[in-house]
């Protein structure tokens, strides 16, 4: 098994077609993410990764926090250049190591956080650095030029953004070059394309990474049947699309791809995945088993006609899902 190699944005970063969401690997304050985490099974998923060509690992301090990262570390030990590692900051973390859930873009802030993943994750440079949310109290030029010395000093190779509007990544851009935007994106959460951001991307030569491309699992091998299979402590208990009548919508949208998926003889995720790439963008599919590594990094090399593409699409109308994350949530993204 191969993985395509692609350009991610105009600054000259390649990376497989296929990268590996680590969120799930770890609790965030304490919250499981997609059920209960194995660090055995974790490491051994990143090695199998790597085995398979899947060399690109998308993290973040908040995971954890800084469990994440730590966890990389201890997967990449002695091999660190065959990985490409992207992390994020931006979400405060005191020196107790505690979330305060405040955003923090100030430069001072941009420079502790930078050494300290360096540190957890075991390494001198990092190869895509983002900001892991916008800061509404600093400008994105005064953060961007922060990110950018990193650059200067070696310790960053490329710069992403998550979750920000065309407007910010304009002004961004034009601070220093953007490589990549990481937004949330699958079957079910098309906002983007509402929006005109994948416009913006194009126009300025930056690279789309998809989280979440199942649809925080609602496309999976695990199928949940109801709110209450969710643990108690799952924070898609949180989210509306995960809640009454919307999940039970929801659900008959899923089993419509399933009927899809399997005419063409591959898995409900795999087709999710393989839509994402076909619509040119680069998904990061999170999970933390072997057996869900091989069957996603598969999914790479799925090809699909015009009319499979435009097929999945129809099954699933812009705007019908539901809110992606609670009200509180939705205020965190930069619309």
């Amino acid at each position: 098994m191969s993985i395509k190699k692609v350009k991610l944005g105009n600054q000259g970063l390649v990376v497989p077609n296929i990268g590996l969401g680590c969120m799930g690997m770890t609790q965030i304050a304490g919250a499981d993410i997609y059920g209960k985490a194995d660090e055995g099974e974790a490491i051994r998923s990143i090695h199998r990764s790597l085995e398979l060509g899947g060399n690109f690992l998308d993290t973040a301090d908040l995971y954890g926090p800084l469990l994440n990262e730590r966890l990389i570390a201890k997967a990449i030990k002695g091999n660190r250049d065959s990985y490409i590692l992207a992390t994020k900051f931006g979400f405060e973390i005191d020196d107790n190591e505690q979330l305060t859930w405040k955003f923090n873009g100030k430069v001072d802030y941009v420079k502790k956080a930078i050494e300290r993943s360096l540190k957890n994750l075991g390494t001198d440079y990092i190869d895509l650095y983002y900001l892991h949310r916008l800061d509404p109290e600093v400008p994105i030029e005064d953060t961007v030029g922060a990110m950018a010395e990193l650059v200067k000093e070696g310790k960053v190779g490329y710069l992403g953004l998550s979750e920000v509007s065309s407007q910010t990544l304009q002004k961004a851009h034009a601070t220093h070059p953007i490589t990549a935007l990481q937004t949330e994106y699958s079957l079910f959460e098309r906002t983007v394309e509402e929006a005109g951001i994948l416009d913006t991307l194009q126009e300025l030569g930056i690279g789309f990474v998809a989280y979440s491309p199942l649809g925080r699992g609602f496309i999976s091998g695990e199928r949940i049947k109801s709110p209450d299979d969710f643990p108690a402590n799952d924070f898609r208990r949180s989210i509306p699309r995960f809640q009454g009548e919307q999940f039970y919508k929801n659900l008959e949208l899923a089993d419509a791809i399933e009927k899809l998926a399997l005419e063409k003889g591959v898995s409900s995720s795999q087709l999710a995945i393989a839509w994402i790439i076909a619509k040119g963008h680069l998904p990061i599919p999170g999970t933390k088993r072997v057996k869900y590594i091989e069957e996603n990094i598969a999914a790479a090399n799925i090809v699909l006609t015009e009319t499979e593409v435009e097929n999945l699409e129809s099954i699933v109308p812009l705007g019908i899902t539901g809110a992606r994350y609670d009200e509180a949530g939705m205020g965190w993204i930069d619309e």
